[in-house]
């Protein structure tokens, strides 16, 4: 008789391996800054919407992009200091942070550069892929991206996969860049994962099977 995966422990590797499957395909990712950073202007650019005039968020704002194959569910959350104590909410499953700043607001480094550090030491953002946007770059007197790489001392982030992008919401220079690094980072980390965990479920599943059943007959097909 050949195997077939009909038991409880067999069906539920292979919801795992759905749910795997499924998760590749779809990204959360936290848009975060402090306040005037462009945040909501920067989505508002890659989604078609009118940039000419964008009210502060005062809370969040919930979108989906999809880039190729992927959908990113996008939490784009407010940075003014009173709302900063509340970003905590949002950590739970996130795959990618994207840290705007506001190339040419050079008096709130120090913040930017704080907010971010405590940021990262979140256990659950522990591994989350890290996109800072140097926006603004179209202002006269904006500082260069290196400059505020220096100034968040990215360079000596360990603990997470990080890239700086200058950009501008206004123009859209520089957006696509970053969002794309963002889905390849991160789907290649969901993908990788998703392959290592169907290939153990499935190699456990097929070890489960050929020791309750016994091997078909030589020239008959084995049905999965």
């Amino acid at each position: 008789m050949a195997p077939c995966f009909s038991s409880p422990t067999a069906q539920r590797l292979l919801t795992i391996i759905r749910k795997n499957k499924a998760r590749a395909r779809e990204m959360r990712v936290l848009f975060l800054g402090l306040d005037n950073a462009g945040k909501t202007t920067i989505l508002k650019r890659v989604t078609g919407g009118d940039v000419s005039s964008v009210s502060p968020t005062l809370g969040f704002n919930i979108m989906s992009l999809v880039r190729g194959d992927h959908t990113l569910n996008v939490w784009d959350v407010g940075g003014q200091r009173t709302l900063r104590p509340y970003w905590r909410n949002y950590f739970e499953s996130t795959d990618a942070v994207v840290w705007v700043v506001d190339s040419s607001d050079s008096l709130r480094l120090d913040d930017a550069a704080a907010e971010l550090r405590a940021l990262l030491s979140e256990e659950r953002l522990a591994g989350a892929t890290l996109l800072v946007f140097a926006n603004k770059q179209d202002l006269a007197g904006s500082l260069s991206h290196e400059q505020i790489r220096d100034a968040l001392g990215l360079e000596a982030i360990a603990s997470h996969k990080w890239r700086i992008v200058p950009c501008s919401a206004i123009s859209g220079v520089g957006l696509d860049e970053g969002l794309d690094w963002v889905v390849g980072e991160v789907a290649g980390r969901l993908y990788w994962s998703g392959r290592k965990t169907e290939a153990a479920v499935v190699a456990s599943s097929d070890v489960e099977q050929s020791a309750v059943a016994p091997a078909p007959a030589a020239g008959s097909a084995v049905h999965v």
